[in-house]
């Protein structure tokens, strides 16, 4: 390839040898290279993210800005990282997506053998090359997600079905309730002593490790009166920041890979960049977004009334727009009425509220009557069977409809006529 180089990113700690040797060797010609000087984490994520197409990141191994978030970035633009420096204990640089390991003392003849097995030279025109796949394998526990309007009940909601599935022998001690809310109160409704381990912990063990299933069981709590694990939420609200992206994806991963069954209480709000038109409202709300992408069924709470119908259906309009098919959303009605005329109005004026309700494949409304969960909550003890029987029959009807749709062959569908458009003539006389 006709001028043909490597083009290198570099990231080190100040006055570091193997950074001066790399820019010597490049700008003398010893290395068939260009090499790219950056001074801080931002600065690499805005160069790999400009279009420019880089062959390699050589960076330090002792530097915060290392982590599985920035290994990612790099990966989907195709540039191999090479991680300068010895390993510390607990951290696979390979296991986490590196291309190679470099010690602090390597020479010219190391760097290029590196670069031959694992960079590619980049030609003056060339542009970036296509992402790279990431292909999960291996167990993954299912998932239903529980959200809703503040205020109508989500998080009990959400305690009442985790209890449920764990009433089951085969699951019994392998069902996990996690808060991954931005104001979690999970911990508040379990009168947890202790903060830590919680979200934050676990993101932070994957950022730059692959901990077993028994290491991440261990940053739970057992609930044995209800017969589930708790993973507690965020102690603030402004630590999401904390909460990388690809970070939090390994670590769900790890968290399914762990458990059973997840029960997730999560937010409502999944709005992304291509919404909001900010990265950082994306980055937000990861844990919302990330839950509701893989999770098998939605379970979204609201209260009867004009008020609680109306917010009951954003959420849902929000879920659909998300791109959630309707077969996993399943609408719960709190503290509803217990006559059966009543819950027959609330089923009908969902129906009309949401004309996409019959179509979307979505299941019938789940109804749960007012429960005393105050004092069991205070108390500590198990909420009522009453609460939790119909929610697990909702899940499990939800996860059958997912599966089914999963499994239905594409094949042509019938068109009522009339229901794609009509022919028209415009006034120049040409059928549109």
């Amino acid at each position: 390839m006709t001028g043909a180089r490597y083009v290198i990113l570099g990231l080190a700690q100040a006055r570091s040898p193997w950074f001066r040797e790399v820019a010597q060797w490049a700008n003398t010609g010893a290395v068939s290279a260009e090499f790219v000087k950056c001074v801080s984490g931002e600065e690499v994520r805005a160069r790999l993210a400009s279009g420019r197409p880089f062959s390699a990141l050589l960076i330090d191994s002792t530097l915060p800005a290392l982590d599985r978030d920035l290994i990612d970035t790099a990966g989907q633009v195709n540039c191999p990282v090479i991680v300068v420096g010895d390993v510390r204990p607990g951290r696979d640089w390979i296991v986490l997506g590196a291309a190679a390991l470099l010690s602090d003392h390597f020479d010219r003849k190391d760097l290029i053998e590196a670069l031959a097995a694992r960079a590619h030279m980049i030609g003056r025109a060339d542009r970036a090359p296509a992402a790279a796949s990431d292909e999960a394998t291996g167990w993954r526990a299912p998932v239903v997600a529980v959200t809703g309007p503040g205020g109508t009940g989500a998080s009990t909601v959400a305690i009442a079905l985790a209890q449920g599935l764990s009433q089951d022998v085969r699951l019994r001690g392998s069902v996990l309730l996690a808060d991954f809310r931005l104001r979690a109160e999970l911990a508040m409704l379990h009168d947890a002593r202790d903060v830590v381990p919680g979200v934050q912990e676990l993101v932070d063990a994957f950022r730059a490790g692959h901990p077993t299933a028994n290491e991440v069981r261990a940053l739970t709590f057992a609930v044995p009166e209800r017969g589930y694990s708790l993973l507690l939420g965020l102690r603030r609200s402004r630590a999401w920041s904390t909460v990388r992206p690809r970070s939090f994806e390994s670590a769900f991963a790890g968290l399914r890979c762990a458990h059973q069954v997840i029960v997730a209480d999560v937010d409502r709000d999944v709005e992304g960049e291509d919404e909001g038109g900010s990265a950082d409202v994306e980055e937000r709300h990861v844990m919302a977004r990330t839950v509701m992408a893989q999770a098998e069924a939605i379970m979204v709470v609201g209260l009867p009334g004009m008020k609680g119908l109306h917010s009951l259906i954003g959420v849902m309009t929000d879920l659909l727009d998300y791109g959630i098919p309707g077969a996993r959303i399943v609408p719960v009605i709190n503290r509803a009425p217990r006559g059966a005329r009543w819950r027959a109005e609330l089923a009908h004026t969902m129906a009309q509220l949401l004309p996409a309700f019959a179509g979307a494949g979505m299941g019938s409304p789940v109804f749960t009557p007012e429960r005393r969960v105050g004092e069991a909550l205070r108390d500590g003890v198990a909420l009522p069977d009453g609460l939790a029987a119909p929610l697990v029959g909702a899940y499990r009807a939800a996860v059958a409809r997912a599966r089914s749709e999963a499994r239905r062959p594409d094949v042509p569908q019938a068109v009522r006529p009339g229901a794609v458009g009509a022919w028209t003539v415009d006034p120049a006389g040409e059928a549109s």
